[in-house]
């Protein structure tokens, strides 16, 4: 059984996202959205009439959950694989954000021309988190181009946001905190006032964050901000007030 986009339905599961104002259609197997999109997309300081761009936007979840907060802006995704595209394609018609949410193939590396014709006010991005060469990569291969580096490392993402960024725009990924000196090597003359903001697991020190938003503008000489971030988890696991309202009730990350 097939959807209308060409999308094998069989295989898919049917989630909510931020209180159920978005629902994002996923392959059971392969590739799967939890929390770091709706964090990446909670971030960003759109406003009215502003125009993002989702770097490796897979099945469109962090565009979605920002066009659903910031029902004034305009959000162009950008993805590597087909069967993600679909599943973006589809994620949008679902939720019907066709109006707002546009989605097109392509590679950060190789990037078509309809993208870099265009400067954008905001571009957000989920790169894979593992360096190529790095670990097991997962032995799904749509799973693994969406967690493992290829030929674009983070270098490149970088490279590549700050060709199709407005003058003092801002660009905002969710990364490893252990692949944080890469990516401020990589922002060294491109970015300033660039903002960590580490996603803390559970209170009290004794965890070490392992998901960290990075912010930075471009072309701006500021210096760099370490943040105090948020806490996830509550002792018992379950999720803080704080990303609770992130999370269930579309509340902004102040980067």
């Amino acid at each position: 059984m097939k959807s209308t986009n060409g999308v094998f339905t069989e295989n898919v599961t049917v989630d909510r996202l931020l209180g159920d104002r978005v629902e994002l259609r996923q392959p059971v197997n392969g590739y799967r959205a939890a929390i770091d999109p709706v964090f990446l997309a909670a971030s960003i300081p759109a406003s009215a009439g502003d125009s993002i761009l989702d770097a490796g936007c897979g099945t469109a979840a962090a565009a979605l959950c920002l066009a659903a907060r910031a029902p004034d802006v305009a959000v162009t995704g950008l993805e590597l694989q087909p069967e993600m595209v679909r599943f973006a394609r589809e994620n949008i018609d679902a939720n019907a954000m066709g109006a707002r949410v546009g989605i097109m193939q392509g590679d950060v590396a190789n990037p078509p021309h309809d993208v870099l014709d265009r400067l954008f006010d905001h571009v957000m991005a989920n790169p894979p988190y593992m360096e190529a060469r790095a670990g097991n990569p997962p032995p799904d291969p749509i799973r693994a181009t969406a967690m493992v580096e290829g030929d674009a490392g983070i270098e490149t993402w970088i490279t590549f946001a700050a060709s199709v960024l407005k003058s003092k725009g801002t660009f905002t990924l969710i990364h490893r905190a252990e692949r944080l000196a890469h990516i401020l090597s990589a922002m060294e003359g491109r970015f300033g006032d660039i903002r960590v903001f580490p996603l803390w697991p559970g209170p009290g020190m004794d965890k070490p964050a392992k998901r960290l938003l990075v912010q930075a503008r471009k072309g701006v000489n500021s210096p760099l901000s370490l943040l105090p971030g948020m806490i996830l988890h509550q002792q018992d696991g379950s999720y803080t007030h704080d990303a609770e309202t992130v999370l269930r009730q579309a509340a902004p990350i102040h980067v």
